[in-house]
């Protein structure tokens, strides 16, 4: 009898471990595997600076609002705002159904709901020198100093700026603007940037720096879509894998769900060079091509140089616009993802974008010519030797670029720099001829003219332009709310920019993202941003 039931008791216990390892491989199919290339520095939403930071910080976080699929900005956490007729108090109405992630730093209660003290809290500190937050600048000279934010009660919460700013709703999408418990930042000090406390999708797990971080499904997060719960996945795994062609190949192999962007060594065995998805692989991935808020350019600086410096003078800078074949250029080194930059610095995908813009810089080696005879330099004569500062990530390009102008007869050099170190330079005013890129922090056009406004520094205003018209248009803008006077401003100020050519436009970046059959649910937008929580996943 006792051998019958140790018999039994074992089949029970077999039983019972059979279970829990098909619910374990039930929940491991339901995991989002991606790659991202360089590592997370922080999952403290104040130092959302990276790519890569703001995807963590998403799946982790939530703001005030946050964007839709048509980049609209609607309810999060506030489920109501009002602006005041002056444009200067935004007051926002909150939800009673949000609480942290349970974590010990609440003590035995484990959590709690947010409230808009917390607000108030997170937005202080993105102010707050001691913290170094790189965000500050979100709310920086734009809110009242004395009473920036205001907790009117729990659920009421103000922000007060100093003047009107059209773009606020849009800049507190970003991740910078999160809300993160006061208990957390207390309890873990430095350490918080490795012990999140969000409110959002997942929870926090565990990260091995340089490795790997893992999150779980929140079972109490506050968004649902048709009555059910958001997230329909049971956790996100990100690994750091630094050689993107290592990654590539475990994509390939189904070991990863999603892969983003491209480079020279396995590009074509994804992309034709039309930019298509190669007929040999369409059986087994699905490619996801859009506009990304990234104007790639060069730029210059011509305020370090002196007066007689080909770069000072204007038709020389056209010049250099005209000369350029973007078109061959993003066929031949980036198989066709991106669009031509011809027609000014706002990138393709944001609603005041004007393909049809008059003089825009399409590829005209004649006028070219024709422009640097106007320089006083006809085919190039009296030219100096010109350095272009490039990053070692873009020195297919930049090669491109000097062969291209040494046809038109003006000698570029190219000199390739470490990435800190180049931004180092745009900063301090040490290059006058770059290369660089500007990614938006928002979908703003004023975020794109903001690097031209001459009182902002470097950053944004690394090329120094100073133009008074431009000035005036600019502060114009941050106060225009009609429509049709928004899109003239803008093509007027886009004007000026083709018209001096502080930059040479490049590309209108697009994205470039992969992900296997049995994903679905994924959103990409213009902003770039990995949003995971409606995302499906099921077996092959």
């Amino acid at each position: 009898m006792v051998k019958q039931l140790s018999v039994l008791s074992l089949l029970i216990l077999l039983l019972l471990i059979s279970c829990r390892n098909d619910k374990d491989n039930a929940i491991a199919l339901k995991v989002f595997k991606y790659n991202q290339p360089n590592n997370v520095t922080s999952l403290d939403p104040a130092f959302a600076r990276s790519q890569t930071n703001i995807w963590a910080v998403d799946h982790l976080y939530n703001g005030l609002v946050q964007l839709d699929d048509s980049l609209r900005v609607v309810p999060c956490i506030a489920k109501s705002w009002h602006i005041s007729d002056d444009g200067r108090t935004y007051e926002f109405l909150l939800r009673n159904d949000v609480r942290f992630h349970k974590n010990k730093c609440f003590g035995e209660i484990g959590t709690r709901q947010v409230t808009a003290e917390d607000f108030e809290y997170s937005l202080r500190r993105l102010l707050d020198p001691e913290v170094q937050s790189p965000g500050s600048w979100v709310f920086k000279g734009k809110v009242d100093s004395i009473r920036p934010f205001e907790a009117i009660n729990d659920s009421i919460f103000r922000i007060y700026l100093t003047s009107p700013f059209k773009p606020m709703l849009n800049m507190l999408t970003m991740q910078y603007c999160c809300v993160v418990p006061k208990e957390a930042v207390n309890y873990y000090g430095a350490d918080f940037r490795r012990n999140p406390v969000g409110t959002g999708a997942f929870l926090f797990k565990r990260w091995i720096e340089n490795q790997t971080l893992f999150l779980n499904r929140n079972p109490h997060y506050f968004e649902s879509v048709n009555g059910q719960r958001l997230p329909y996945l049971e956790g996100v795994r990100v690994d750091f894998i630094s050689d993107r062609k290592t990654a590539f190949l475990k994509f390939m192999k189904g070991n990863i769900d999603f892969f983003s962007g491209i480079e020279s060594s396995f590009a074509n065995a994804l992309l034709t060079p039309d930019g298509n998805l190669q007929k040999n692989i369409q059986d087994k991935i699905n490619f996801i091509k859009n506009p990304y808020l990234n104007t790639e350019f060069i730029g210059i600086n011509y305020t370090i140089l002196p007066d007689n410096h080909p770069l000072r003078n204007k038709y020389f800078r056209q010049a250099l616009n005209y000369s350029i074949n973007r078109r061959q250029m993003l066929q031949l080194l980036r198989n066709n993802i991106g669009k031509p930059a011809e027609s000014g610095i706002l990138p393709h995908g944001l609603p005041n974008y004007n393909d049809d813009t008059p003089g825009r810089y399409s590829y005209d080696i004649s006028k070219a010519a024709e422009l640097l005879t106007k320089a006083g330099y006809p085919n190039g004569k009296g030219l100096p030797q010109l350095t272009l500062h490039c990053n070692k990530d873009y020195l297919d390009i930049c090669t491109f670029l000097s062969r291209q102008w040494q046809q038109a007869g003006i000698p570029v050099t190219i000199e390739p720099v470490e990435s800190a170190t180049l931004r180092e330079m745009m900063r301090n005013g040490k290059t006058a001829f770059f290369r660089a890129s500007w990614i938006g922090d928002y979908p703003d056009e004023e975020n794109y003219f903001s690097i031209f406004y001459s009182k902002n520094d470097a950053p944004p205003n690394y090329t120094r332009f100073n133009n008074k018209s431009y000035d005036q248009l600019y502060t114009q803008l941050l106060t225009l709310t009609d429509e049709r006077q928004i899109r003239n401003t803008c093509n007027r100020m886009n004007q000026i920019i083709l018209e001096e050519a502080p930059v040479v436009l490049l590309f209108y970046d697009e994205t470039a993202q992969f992900v296997q059959k049995n994903i679905s649910g994924l959103r990409s937008d213009i902003m770039n941003i990995l949003s995971v929580k409606k995302i499906r996943k099921t077996t092959r």
